[in-house]
């Protein structure tokens, strides 16, 4: 048994700062436990001794037997470091400390967690908290908390196979009880407080492991480690996170374009995509893609069949459909030949499908109709909308989508708009079926969509490089040294070079053609264009007086040929706290303008490149749109993965901006890069 495991598996208990004393914190974990049947033994320590609630007490961690499992520390923070101590000297592997007072009150709070931490580690001990509720394990009857969830009258206290970990105690088991009002099946519940050694992902991970667990749903308030995301996500099980923090996050200030773009939560988004971990907005989503992991079908690709009886329904589902990511079916011609046999001449056959409220009179045209759907390959995921349906008439519904569900191989989400008294016992018999039961459409579309999103395939991380890893460029590294770096891993630049003086950039210029672009280079000026600093088209008559204007701004002065017509993109690379991030977008002067770009955390699998050029709104101006030509995405395409391979060995902190990268017919070609390594930041 893993240290961590102990919060659901342990056969002993320790309460330190037990007490009989009625309302106080340390009597409630002894309540609960006897209470709800703990079959292991439970261990209260309390100077005094004697016995709590008729079980035998000991005034210390060395007086109780061993071995013991699990501590549960419910002291003052100033008495915490040495029941830490006395936990390392009984060899308990893991200890929750309930306790206050530590890094979220500030500097000294946090100095005394670090310093207890320390102590943990030294010895071997494992930590859950500080300023956490604990945990419980609806399956083994654990309740190492002091929840008032569990004081409750009555308390569903049935084995589960869902598992809530959140940093938050109070919203985590806030959470945990609206499950258990939906009729959900919480099999575990952890709440990891500060977070100060054991993290929410890390017990996420050890959940995971656990072969009765389907579904696995987290709140974190932190950023997560990659490495132990991607190892939640190498488990298979499907995870929903809600991650607090958007609006923080995305205010952070940057001065590059990749750096604005790229902020931290962006990346989080990006890597839980790649991960294929499903990310959430609210309690109320994170449930409803809880109900929707229940049931063990998982879709094998995004198209979704709708079937309704209610027209409006089936409207408002279709919206929904393309505002989760999903995509509305085509169906089969056999299938809509199928269908018109079926529906009603004045409801519809092409998807969505609505049968009307003829149903209430011949209950068939669901059976029917949900068999086209499930024999049409076209369709992985069937939405059923139902709307104000009483009584009787629930119970045909039901009973005809549980027969499609028995029939298997597709997950059938329910839309039911109506209010619960109009069919007290549907949401009972909609589990039963293990059909998740929604109120709207657009939350069965959404749980539909977090479905998919952990039910995807995930690409392969391995990759053959298409060239070696280039050495980082110097702090103060200029555009040209940039270009020339760029050109060793064989992505296009412009041809051209510094001019040592006015006569020389005219002599540039004719050697380029006649004419050239001309630009100050000038350490720590990212936003050329923007400070007068580039010259497009400059002729040689113009050169002169063009270099000595840009001369004038205090820098070298780069003369360029010009580039062929075309699209201009944005590539950027930078580092941050949950790896190495790579953004491709539209760039130029509509970077932060339209804020189209896609984001991935590197290592860049075979075939992501594309996808990423291909999740741009500006994927159909690439494509050629209304008889414009079409680019060259696999240029683009090639340069990412020319870059990522390239920058892969660069230490510390960086950001590097190529933008615009202008894509043409035939390549793609760097115009402009900016570098901004941890101790030079962009300004």
């Amino acid at each position: 048994m893993s240290a961590i495991s102990a919060l659901w598996n342990a056969d002993s208990i320790a309460v330190v700062g037990a007490t009989e004393r009625p309302g106080a914190l340390g009597r409630k974990p002894m309540d609960f436990l006897l209470r709800h049947g703990y079959k292991g033994r439970i261990l209260p320590i309390n100077p005094r001794g004697g016995e709590i609630l008729g079980v035998p007490a000991y005034a210390s961690l060395k007086e109780a037997p061993g071995p013991i499992d699990l501590a549960l520390i419910m002291v003052g923070a100033d008495r915490v470091a040495g029941a830490v101590d006395d936990c390392v000297e009984a060899d308990i592997p893991l200890a929750i400390i309930a306790s206050s007072g530590f890094a979220e009150t500030g500097a000294d709070g946090a100095a005394l967690q670090d310093e207890i931490v320390a102590r943990a580690r030294a010895g071997g001990l494992r930590l859950i908290g500080p300023n956490c509720i604990g945990a419980v394990s609806f399956n083994n009857r654990v309740l190492a908390t002091f929840s008032p969830l569990f004081g409750a009258e009555s308390v569903p206290f049935e084995p589960g196979t869902l598992g809530f970990v959140s940093q938050s105690g109070a919203l985590g088991f806030g959470a945990a009880s609206l499950a258990l009002q939906r009729g959900l099946r919480p099999g575990w519940v952890v709440s990891t407080g500060n977070d100060a050694d054991v993290t929410a992902l890390e017990v996420l991970r050890e959940l995971a492991q656990e072969p009765e667990c389907q579904g696995l749903l987290g709140y974190l308030e932190d950023v997560p480690d990659l490495d132990t995301l991607r190892a939640l996500s190498a488990s298979g099980k499907p995870v929903a996170l809600l991650k607090s923090g958007r609006t923080e996050a995305g205010g952070r200030a940057a001065a590059s374009h990749t750096g604005a773009l790229a902020t931290d939560d962006r990346v989080l988004d990006a890597a839980l995509h790649q991960l294929g971990i499903a990310r959430v907005d609210d309690i109320d989503e994170l449930l409803d893609a809880a109900a929707a992991f229940e049931v063990p079908l998982r879709p094998k690709g995004p198209r979704v069949a709708v079937v309704t009886t209610s027209g409006g329904s089936g409207i408002l589902a279709a919206d929904a459909i393309e505002d989760s990511g999903l995509q509305l079916s085509r169906l089969s011609p056999q299938s809509i030949a199928a269908l018109t046999e079926i529906v009603p001449p004045f409801g519809a056959v092409d998807n969505p499908v609505d049968i009307t409220a003829t149903v209430l009179s011949d209950p068939t045209l669901f059976d029917r109709s949900l068999d086209v759907l499930l024999a049409d390959d076209s369709v992985d995921i069937i939405i059923a909308c139902f709307c104000v349906m009483a009584g009787p008439d629930v119970q045909k519904a039901v009973t005809a989508l549980s027969k499609a569900a028995r029939k298997g191989g597709k997950p059938i989400l329910v839309a039911r708009t109506g209010a619960d008294f109009l069919a007290p016992d549907a949401p009972a018999m909609l589990r039963d079926a293990q059909l998740p039961d929604y109120p709207t459409p657009a939350r069965a579309l959404k749980a539909a969509a977090a479905l998919w999103q952990v039910s995807r395939p995930r690409p392969d991380t391995h990759r053959d490089a298409v060239t070696a890893p280039l050495p980082a460029p110097a702090p103060q590294a200029t555009e040209p040294q940039l270009k020339q770096l760029l050109a060793t891993a064989g992505i296009t630049v412009p041809k051209g070079r510094t001019a040592r003086d006015a006569d020389d950039a005219a002599a540039l210029v004719r050697e380029l053609g006649g004419r050239a672009v001309l630009k100050a280079v000038v350490p720590g000026l990212l936003h050329k264009s923007e400070a007068g600093g580039v010259r497009v088209g400059v002729t040689e008559q113009q050169a002169p007086a063009a270099f000595a204007d840009l001369a004038a701004l205090g820098g070298e002065v780069l003369v360029e040929e010009l580039a062929p017509d075309g699209i201009e993109a944005l590539v950027g690379v930078r580092t941050s706290p949950l790896g190495t991030v790579l953004t491709v977008g539209l760039g130029g002067i509509f970077t932060e303008v339209l804020d189209d770009v896609a984001h991935r955390v590197l290592p860049l699998p075979d075939g992501e490149a594309e996808r990423m050029i291909s999740e741009l709104r500006a994927a159909a101006l690439l494509r050629g749109a209304r008889g414009t030509a079409e680019l060259d995405t696999a240029a683009l395409a090639d340069l990412l993965y020319r870059l990522s391979d390239a920058i892969r060995d660069w230490p510390g902190e960086f950001e590097l901006d190529l933008n615009p990268v202008r894509v043409l017919p035939h390549g793609a070609i760097v115009l402009d890069s900016a570098f901004s390594a941890a101790d030079t930041p962009a300004h």
